[in-house]
């Protein structure tokens, strides 16, 4: 598809409108109610579960292979420090600035904007384009709720901020709340067993366990202790001191192993908050990613994790902007960059084979 790509207008008004609704984390049934207005108006049957919207190609035939097309419209709290109106939709030069406009607004017109152009020739492949809820806080009633509408995926490409790079994988996040158990005693006697005392050991063993299984493109598994807690009062030995781990994990280990691995290597009880985020990607010879690579794409690995940890099949995630503005005051996306954006998505996915 050489031609310039259509709808780009439309594309850049829609994500005006979108910054003006507040859409935070199970809050966006008002920018869901926008964005299935304008779908109806283009034509589109948008199908709709709470608030998550996608739209199939019109000449959908079974059999074919099936391509997602995926990004969220929901945005974390405004921070305190804006010096704009976060729901503004500021335009200065070729910036728009606004909260969501880079996470992920831009890449959800923009794919919006690639399945437009796409789905008005026949391709190789059955498309799908949905926009969905609760990304930010990894929630239930996001894209997990609604996969089995979709049925079994040959791809998925997410939308997020990568500078329209390849994030060929991503690592998996797994919290652990972590319990040492003592017994209580007097802290001016020789009395009880110090909870916080068995804790330091197991953190010093978290510190120092090494996965032998590194990722190419993610690295090691890595394990931070971020939160701690023990204690009543000056002169009472703890009998309970919580801390909580936040362990990435690479696609070499189940997030379900990583947990049997540090539960045995630890005296602590280990809990588990979810097994759903798991590590997740696309192969380096991927009719995708090779096409990316010859019209001059870069591939990474990346460490943060998106809706590409609740989708089990062959995914990449990319999209226009940059995620250093994510969830920072006065977060803002070029308007060039969107329009790149849709191009290169465009370029991408145009008649390509998966076979």
């Amino acid at each position: 598809m050489s031609m310039k790509p259509e709808y780009l207008e439309d594309s850049i008004e829609l994500l005006k409108e979108m910054i003006r609704i507040p859409s935070l984390s199970r809050e966006e049934k008002a920018v869901a109610d926008l964005l299935e207005q304008r779908m109806i108006e283009w034509g589109y049957r948008p199908s709709r579960m709470g608030n998550n919207l996608w739209i199939r190609s019109e000449d959908w035939q079974e059999g074919k292979p099936v391509v997602l097309l995926n990004s969220h419209i929901d945005t974390v709290k405004p921070a305190k420090t804006w010096s704009y109106d976060p729901f503004g939709a500021v335009v200065e030069g070729d910036r728009l600035i606004g909260l969501g406009s880079n996470d992920a607004g831009a890449s959800v017109v923009s794919l919006f904007c690639a399945f437009r152009n796409l789905t008005k020739k026949e391709q190789p492949y059955n498309l799908i384009f949905c926009a969905s809820a609760e990304e930010e806080i990894s929630g239930i009633q996001g894209i997990s709720s609604i996969l089995e509408e979709f049925g079994p995926l040959q791809l998925a490409v997410v939308g997020e901020p990568t500078g329209m790079q390849m994030a060929v994988a991503e690592k998996g996040l797994m919290v652990l709340d972590i319990e040492a158990k003592g017994r209580t005693g007097h802290a001016a006697r020789n009395e009880g067993e110090n909870a916080i005392y068995k804790a330091i050991q197991d953190i010093r063993i978290l510190q120092e366990l090494s996965f032998p299984m590194v990722s190419e493109q993610l690295g090691p598994v890595k394990i931070t202790v971020t939160q701690i807690e023990a204690g009543t009062q000056h002169n009472v030995v703890p009998d309970s001191c919580r801390f909580v781990a936040d362990v990435r994990t690479n696609e070499c280990y189940s997030n379900e192993a990583v947990y049997q691995i540090i539960a045995d290597k630890i005296g602590s009880e280990v809990k588990p908050r979810s097994f759903r985020l798991n590590s997740s990607g696309i192969p380096l010879d991927h009719p995708l990613v090779k096409r990316g690579i010859s019209m001059g794409l870069t591939h990474y690995g990346s460490p943060t994790t998106s809706d590409q940890a609740v989708i089990p099949y062959t995914s990449v995630k990319m999209g226009p902007g940059d995620s250093a503005r994510s969830h920072t005051a006065d977060e803002y996306i070029l308007m060039e960059e969107i329009k790149t954006g849709v191009a290169l998505y465009i370029q991408l996915l145009d008649q390509l084979s998966m076979e």
